[in-house]
């Protein structure tokens, strides 16, 4: 990548206050982009908003709202056209398999709001842009009571491969990214106690071969260059960024 493709480049980030999508709007800051970030919360944005006033633009909403999505929609119009997408917002529930009622609360984030996130942007984004998805490593392994979240991130997966082969024409290079385990406050959401979650640090962590979680800079890296011209001949794929969890 070179230092200045981003410069002066528009991208929209949802799920942008903390973890990943935070780190991915830092890293895109700095190389001079401007940047328009969707969240539930201002969270970490307060301090790159004070940092980067002309260049952040931060619009508070949610992807399960339709309304929200047609505000960022407009915003978008008058900042844009949108050379990069990353319909981040994500969130994951522990709990029984069978449980469809939990599927259809992660579904309605990670899968729906995802796409809808695309949908309602699909006519502002630039030709040529840049959409990369956020999957997960799980869709390769697996984890008790996170059937319903690894199953909203596959079908997930599923679709953006087809819209792929589906926008491609358009001059949109669409792709997925899929975390590792990633010290995110996503952790923290999963209703573990504080003896439970290191119990499961210990075990994650033995799988990884650097030994210890990753790093949202560390992901943020792989979607820049997902979103890069040095990935311009990828179309389609899911990149696992795991530090080797589903190696072992």
């Amino acid at each position: 990548m070179k230092n200045t493709e981003f410069k002066d480049r528009f991208a929209v980030i949802t799920g942008a206050s903390s973890g990943i999508g935070l780190a991915l709007c830092t890293e895109l800051l700095q190389r001079g982009a401007r940047v328009l970030a969707m969240s539930r919360s201002v969270g970490g944005l307060k301090s790159l908003l004070e940092i980067y006033a002309e260049k952040l633009h931060w619009l508070e909403g949610d992807v399960t709202s339709r309304d929200d999505l047609q505000a960022l929609a407009r915003r978008a119009a008058q900042l844009g056209p949108v050379d990069y997408l990353v319909p981040n917002a994500g969130i994951a529930e522990l709990g029984d398999s069978l449980d469809m009622s939990a599927f259809d609360r992660q579904w309605a984030v990670n899968g729906a709001g995802a796409l809808n996130t695309l949908g309602a942007l699909r006519n502002e984004l630039a030709r040529p842009a840049s959409v990369v998805f956020v999957g997960t490593f799980l869709t390769r392994s697996t984890f008790a009571g996170l059937a319903a979240y690894i199953a909203s991130k596959a079908a997930l997966v599923a679709q953006a491969r087809t819209l792929a082969v589906e926008f491609a024409p358009l001059g949109v290079r669409i792709n997925i990214v899929s975390p590792g385990p990633t010290a995110t406050a996503i952790w923290g959401t999963l209703g573990l106690s504080d003896e439970q979650f290191e119990q499961v640090a210990e075990m994650v962590g033995k799988r990884l071969l650097p030994g210890h979680f990753l790093e949202s800079a560390a992901v943020a890296n792989v979607i820049l260059f997902q979103l890069s011209q040095g990935a311009r001949g990828v179309y389609g794929q899911d990149w696992v960024v795991d530090n080797g969890y589903t190696l072992n």
